[in-house]
C-alpha cells in the first residue's frame, strides 16, 4: 500500500519575503497541513496561549529534552531556547498531516541530514527590489535596520542551492497553489514509497516465474 504518512516541510526565506503570510495562508485554504508548535523557556507574551504559540517549558524540562533526544532541533537565542518537540511533529506525520516548520537554512539543513525524506522550500521575492520595498513598507523599521535585513539576507542565501524548491511570492495567491502542488506531488517520491515499491517488485518476481 502506497505510504500515507505526512510530509515534514520545511519552509525558510527572507525576512520580508512573505513566508509567514504564505505559510497562513496555506494551512486557511487546505486542510491536511499542520503547523509544527515550537518549545520555548520564555515567558508567554500577552495573548500568547501554551500549545498554540508555543509550548512554554522551564529550562531545566527543555534540557531534559535534549538529552533524551526529544528535539528535532533547538537553538539558543537572548538566553532562551528555542526547539522543535519531535513527538507533536511525529504525532501529526503518523495521522497523515503535512507538518510545516519555519526555520532558517541552518536549521534547516540539520533537519535534512535526520529526516531525509524531509521537503526543504525556500520562499523568496520577485527581485531584490522587491524586497527592499516591503521592508520599507512595513514602516516599523528603520532605515539601518532594513539595511541589516538586506545584509543579512546575502548571508541567509548561502545554502540556498541545496533546497528541493524556490517559490516565488509574487503574487499570494499562485503561490501558495504552487506550494501545495508541491508538496502534494512530493508524496509520489520514491523516495518516500520504499515499501510500496518493493512489494510490487517482489509480487512481479513472483508473477514472472510463474509462481
Amino acid at each position: 500500500m502506497k505510504n500515507n504518512k505526512g510530509i515534514l516541510v520545511v519552509v525558510s526565506g527572507f525576512s520580508g519575503a512573505g513566508k509567514g503570510t504564505v505559510m497562513k495562508q496555506l494551512l486557511q485554504t487546505y486542510d491536511n497541513y499542520a503547523l509544527s508548535i515550537s518549545m520555548a523557556t520564555r515567558e508567554p507574551r500577552p495573548g500568547e496561549v501554551d500549545g498554540r504559540d508555543y509550548f512554554f517549558v522551564t529550562r531545566e524540562r527543555f534540557e531534559e529534552q535534549i538529552k533524551e533526544g526529544g528535539l528535532i532541533e533547538y537553538a539558543k537565542y537572548c538566553n532562551n531556547y528555542y526547539g522543535t518537540p519531535k513527538a507533536y511533529v511525529e504525532q501529526q506525520l503518523d495521522a497523515g498531516k503535512d507538518v510545516i516548520l519555519e526555520i532558517e537554512i541552518q536549521g534547516a539543513l540539520k533537519i535534512k541530514e535526520k529526516f531525509k525524506t524531509a521537503l526543504l522550500v525556500y520562499v523568496m521575492p520577485p527581485s531584490v527590489a522587491e524586497l527592499e520595498k516591503r521592508l520599507v513598507g512595513r514602516g516599523t523599521e528603520t532605515a539601518e535596520v532594513i539595511h541589516q535585513r538586506l545584509a543579512r539576507a546575502d548571508e541567509e542565501a548561502e545554502g540556498i542551492e541545496n533546497y528541493d524548491y524556490i517559490v516565488i511570492n509574487d503574487d499570494l495567491k499562485e503561490c501558495v497553489k504552487e506550494l501545495h502542488t508541491i508538496i502534494r506531488t512530493a508524496h509520489n517520491a520514491p523516495l518516500r514509497n520504499k515499501d510500496f515499491i518493493q512489494t510490487i517488485r517482489k509480487d512481479l518476481k513472483h508473477l514472472s516465474k510463474g509462481e
